[in-house]
């Protein structure tokens, strides 16, 4: 028997279910198997940061495979459409009687993977499925009335006890026999896909460099409580791109911060608060399973669809290109398009100043961040963006508004972050930075050219609310 392993967003060695059960089931080799499909990536709007950190990191597993004797082979059809004959007759033309996936969850690979199955069971081949992408799989948790949590708290007290539970992590595969396959080269470009402005120096590819930053940041998880939410330090992980291409499992991170609880009783808060964050991108995937329409442009909350948006592109394009008169909010759009990542905290007030200051419908900057974002995952990007529109599961209530000084005056004091990313402000007084009258000030006296608030915060402030009371 020989084993087809078909690679998504799973792209590692270590604890992969569906390649350690592949190599279980094969006794004649294992085939590994990669598809591009340049035409659904640009579908789902995925930054050229992304699709080139994948093609790297497929690059990094084709070689670790290698070493396995697993080779990886490479084929490309434009979209979904075309992985169904292509998986099924590559099984048969490599030998194989099975083929070996980890579960998607979005509502176009999952009806992708129904139409895979298919094709391999009329092509004579069996396919299994594993679920491995999140720790507590989809459906595994609901209410006792047998429904779905739609509220993340009693979510994440079930959610505690069933992953402590039930999980395990899957064995190192071992050395597989040799076969008559060669790999294939992992190509170094994709097709309508523009790598040469991207830097791959912040995010080098492979498991081994995930390992590592997961490494690092253990050691220094008891102040991520606190340093989380300061932009200017590094205090976050920084291993959400790996997370979303699977070059490290979420259940090794678990894994790893549940060691740390234990060796400290229970009273590491930081890991405690890194576990919270761990669950809510498990949250957020159980919401996705559950309610569709969320990876349909729809809002979770449907009378939201009622909010009079505004179609305002030149508001729009300030927001985008990090020209809005508001330091923190320009500072952090500023990152997301220097570097395709944006520190949490930024992501969410440049989401509240855009769906509430601003009143531009959440789908606009959904679509934005996902074209530019190296860690673009259509459940968290879509779960965090209803949160600040306040159109999601468990979202923040429409009353609630950040104002961007405040914000930055609590979480970038100093304005290191805010001078770093808007380097015309240097010469503005931090107290300034945090203060519109005494920023329109410094700017005026220092002839700094700097925009003006594309927007009054009181003014849009309550255009945002008399907006979401009409509903009512």
């Amino acid at each position: 028997m020989r084993s087809l392993i078909w690679f998504r967003r799973d792209l590692r060695i270590s604890d992969n279910t569906a390649l350690f059960e592949a190599t279980q089931h094969a006794d004649d080799g294992v085939v590994g198997v990669f598809l591009i499909t340049p035409k659904q990536w640009q579908e789902h709007r995925d930054a050229n940061c992304k699709v080139k950190f994948l093609i790297e990191n497929v690059r990094n597993l084709s070689n670790r495979l290698a070493e396995l004797n697993i080779p990886l082979l490479i084929r490309t059809c434009d979209d979904f459409q075309g992985a169904p004959s292509c998986i099924s007759n590559l099984a048969n033309e490599t030998g194989c009687d099975t083929v070996f996936i980890n579960r998607e969850y979005e509502v176009n690979e999952s009806r992708r993977d129904d139409r895979v199955s298919l094709a391999c069971e009329q092509a004579g081949v069996a396919l299994r499925r594993f679920h491995d992408r999140i720790i507590v799989p989809p459906k595994s948790i609901s209410t006792k009335e047998g429904k779905f949590y739609s509220v993340f708290t009693p979510y994440r007290r079930v959610w505690d006890s069933t992953a402590r539970e039930t999980i395990t992590t899957s064995p190192q595969p071992s050395l597989q026999p040799e076969i008559p396959i060669k790999c294939d080269p992992v190509p170094e470009t994709v097709a309508g896909f523009d790598f040469s402005n991207t830097r791959s120096d912040l995010w080098p590819a492979g498991e081994d460099e995930a390992q590592q930053r997961l490494e690092r940041f253990s050691q220094n998880i008891s102040a991520y409580n606190i340093q989380r939410d300061i932009p200017s330090v590094r205090g976050t992980s920084l291993l959400s791109p790996y997370l979303n291409i699977g070059a490290i499992s979420a259940r090794q991170c678990f894994v790893e911060a549940d060691r740390i609880l234990e060796s400290s009783a229970g009273e590491n808060e930081g890991a405690k608060t890194w576990v919270s964050e761990l669950t809510w991108r498990d949250f957020y995937n159980h919401v996705m399973v559950a309610c569709p329409r969320v990876s349909m442009n729809q809002p979770f909350k449907p009378k939201t669809n009622g909010i009079p948006w505004r179609t305002d592109e030149a508001d729009f394009a300030a927001w985008k290109s990090g020209t809005t008169g508001y330091p923190i909010v320009d500072a952090g759009m500023r990152q997301l398009n220097q570097t395709g990542w944006m520190h949490n905290r930024l992501r969410m007030v440049t989401a509240m100043f855009l769906t509430k200051n601003l009143l531009i419908d959440w789908r606009w900057g959904e679509s934005y961040f996902m074209s530019q974002l190296i860690d673009g995952d259509l459940s968290a990007n879509n779960g965090g963006w209803q949160w600040s529109a306040s159109t999601g599961t468990d979202s923040v209530p429409y009353f609630r508004i950040f104002n961007p000084f405040s914000q930055s005056k609590r979480f970038d004091p100093d304005g290191l972050f805010i001078r770093k990313m808007c380097p015309e402000l240097r010469p503005v007084p931090a107290k300034a930075l945090h203060d519109p009258a005494k920023l329109t000030a410094a700017i005026s006296n220092s002839g700094i050219d700097y925009p003006k608030f594309v927007v009054d915060y009181k003014a849009g402030r309550e255009r945002a609310l008399h907006a979401f009371k009409s509903l009512k």
